[in-house]
């Protein structure tokens, strides 16, 4: 396709104001005026001392530790877990350990061996470089999320590790100066940063380990970080608008109200509110649904949502009401797309590992403990039959002047959520998942039509998952393309043409769709318009016939404007042997990859039937 073309589709789909914002942001940091306003290094200045902030400390989750009563926390195995990460080992992403060593330099990627320098401005890092892999391996421990275990095994067990704590935090200090390094390059990461470091310092507030030294070389690091946050806040604003905004202006609200005693506090404070609330508006829609299209991009605002509720309790303020509407909203949406025995949601869209504030021992996919903690936040009521440890921590000594929500019930049947477009059908040993919606927003995946099936708690048709953001061509073709995912394709063609990194052209959009039920079936119809930079006519269109009380789905593809009669492919990823398929198109039964957690991949059947007519019907039952 023209070049020239798909730059106007890019404006187009960006708008003028992300582009004016881009075009001055490149001249401003290919000119060097961006690296002077980041300085190296910074104004020795004392802005509180460590008895003044022990005195008159703004309420935080908890008063001290000894407010904190945990019940479910099994101190065996986070004694292994903070016995292996003071001999330099930690685990990443929730699923695999890497020995960094007692002296990791903060800066070396485990997964490659590359080494970032250290002593380059933050401007001139580059984040996607082949041989350095994915820069999430270097940011992964420097987001101290590793905290959360040492902190709960002491609460647990009694002991103290504040020594080891902030003998790692004053590490990073040391090497990572100011403003420079691949450690400054993302605003988000500085802002996840700083927020566990304030985990840790309220609860070792009392800790003799804290000493003056050591309190006032963090206070200065937060302040310095903070401030980068805020004078690069368009950036994640207008350039990016996705979980990373809400994260940055929580970060800037929330410093700026537990840290008055900095210059910039008071402005830090009201503009980072008045954004944050601007950024929940935008980004969650009405019926909780979120514009990232990403269940785990979802649970990081679940989990910010929850911090800045609770510490706005804690200390007398209130967002205004849309706040805890798309909270609610968002909480009913991913318990509704739940599966009940394991808490697992659909590994649906954008997938990076991201689980921030780990406070308790389940899985990774398991979403339960967060929404747990939000869901009673807003409700006072048990979301679940078990209360789950990260309420322990936020809400131990909570009490909230302001309403209650009314409690959320499990829907059976036909559930339909219109604004993001999604449908499910939940009956008592299956549930299907179906996405069909538009891109108001850059999408990460081309999956529109995308059918997920449970049956009995196990996820029998799903989604591949994510793997890598920075990986060869292939799999990340494979992964962020259609190929992984339960929708069709026309030969090796996506539904939407790939750009560089993260841009799709050509979004495909849904143009319509229903779910309703009959006497003896649930049935969903859509039709998208798709695969349009092969011929713009191109629509999809699906039906999903789902029987009740059987374990029995029909699903019928058909496309209009297929250009030269090009092969359309059926495609089904799935591990289980119990599970039949039959269809009127030619079957061929491959092995493919799906990944359920971040860096990580195993093996998985993909399943297609293919035909050069214009529809495709097949019929899935479990034997």
């Amino acid at each position: 396709m023209n070049k020239l073309l798909l730059y106007f589709q890019l404006f187009h789909n960006m708008g003028i104001k992300y582009f004016l914002f881009r075009i001055q942001y490149e001249i401003r940091c290919k000119g060097g005026m961006l690296k002077r306003a980041y300085p190296i290094s910074w104004e020795d200045k004392e802005y509180l001392s460590l008895a003044d902030w022990r005195k008159h400390a703004k309420p935080f989750f908890f008063s001290s530790r000894k407010s904190v009563k945990l019940t479910h926390t099994d101190s065996r195995v986070l004694s292994e877990r903070v016995n292996r990460m003071k001999r330099g080992e930690y685990c990443f992403f929730s699923a695999v350990w890497y020995n960094l060593g007692t002296d990791y330099d903060w800066l070396t990627n485990p997964d490659t061996n590359y080494k970032y320098n250290a002593n380059v401005h933050w401007t001139t890092v580059e984040d996607i470089v082949p041989e350095a892999g994915d820069i999430k391996y270097v940011w992964e421990k420097s987001r101290f999320s590793f905290l959360y275990d040492i902190i709960r095994y002491d609460q647990k067990s009694g002991e103290n590790h504040a020594s080891f704590v902030f003998s790692q935090i004053e590490d990073w200090i040391h090497k990572n100066p100011l403003n420079c390094g691949p450690n400054y390059k993302c605003s988000q990461e500085i802002s996840l940063r700083v927020l566990n470091w304030l985990f840790a310092l309220y609860y070792y507030k009392d800790s003799v380990e804290l000493t003056e030294d050591v309190f006032r070389l963090i206070i200065q690091s937060v302040y310095w970080q903070i401030k980068h946050v805020r004078a690069n806040i368009n950036f994640s604003r207008i350039a990016v608008r996705n979980n990373h905004a809400i994260t940055e202006t929580l970060a800037l609200y929330l410093v700026g109200l537990l840290f008055p005693q900095f210059p910039e506090s008071g402005e830090w404070k009201k503009k980072g509110k008045k954004w944050f609330e601007e950024e929940i508006k935008y980004q969650v829609a009405e019926d909780g649904t979120y514009l990232q299209f990403s269940m785990n991009y979802h649970r990081v605002v679940v989990q910010l949502l929850t911090w800045a509720i609770t510490l706005a309790d804690r200390n007398g303020e209130r967002f205004c009401d849309e706040v805890y509407k798309r909270a609610y909203q968002s909480v009913n949406f991913l318990y509704q797309c739940q599966d009940d025995s394991t808490g697992w949601l659909s590994n649906y869209g954008s997938n990076d590992g991201a689980l921030f504030f780990k406070l308790n021992d389940c899985d990774y996919r398991d979403y339960r403990p967060q929404l747990d903690a939000l869901y009673y936040l807003l409700t006072s009521e048990h979301l679940y039959d078990r209360q789950y440890e990260d309420r322990e921590w936020y809400l131990c000594e909570w009490k909230a002047n302001r309403q209650m929500y009314p409690p959320i019930k499990k829907q059976f049947g036909c559930i339909s959520f219109d604004k993001g477009g999604y449908y499910c059908i939940r009956e008592k040993d299956t549930f299907s998942f179906i996405r069909c919606g538009r891109h108001k927003d850059r999408p990460a995946h081309a999956d529109n039509l995308h059918l997920d099936i449970w049956y009995q708690g196990e996820n029998c048709l799903f989604d591949g998952g994510s793997y890598k953001y920075n990986t060869t061509e292939k799999l990340l073709r494979y992964f962020m393309g259609t190929e992984s995912h339960n929708t069709i394709m026309l030969e090796g063609h996506d539904q939407m043409l790939k750009g560089d990194r993260f841009i799709w052209y050509n979004w495909s959009q849904a143009e319509w769709s229903s779910l309703k039920e009959t006497e003896d079936t649930y049935i969903f119809e859509g039709k998208v318009s798709c695969f349009t930079y092969l011929n713009k006519e191109i629509k999809h269109y699906r039906k999903i016939v789902k029987w009740k009380n059987t374990c029995k789905w029909e699903i019928e593809d058909c496309i209009d404007g297929n250009p030269k009669n090009m092969n359309m492919r059926q495609l089904w990823h799935t591990n289980k042997d119990n599970l039949s398929l039959e269809s009127n198109g030619e079957t061929i039964d491959t092995e493919q990859l799906c990944s359920n957690y971040y860096g990580q991949t195993t093996k998985c059947r993909q399943i297609e039937f293919q035909t050069k007519n214009s529809s495709i019907k097949t019929i899935l039952q479990f034997i």
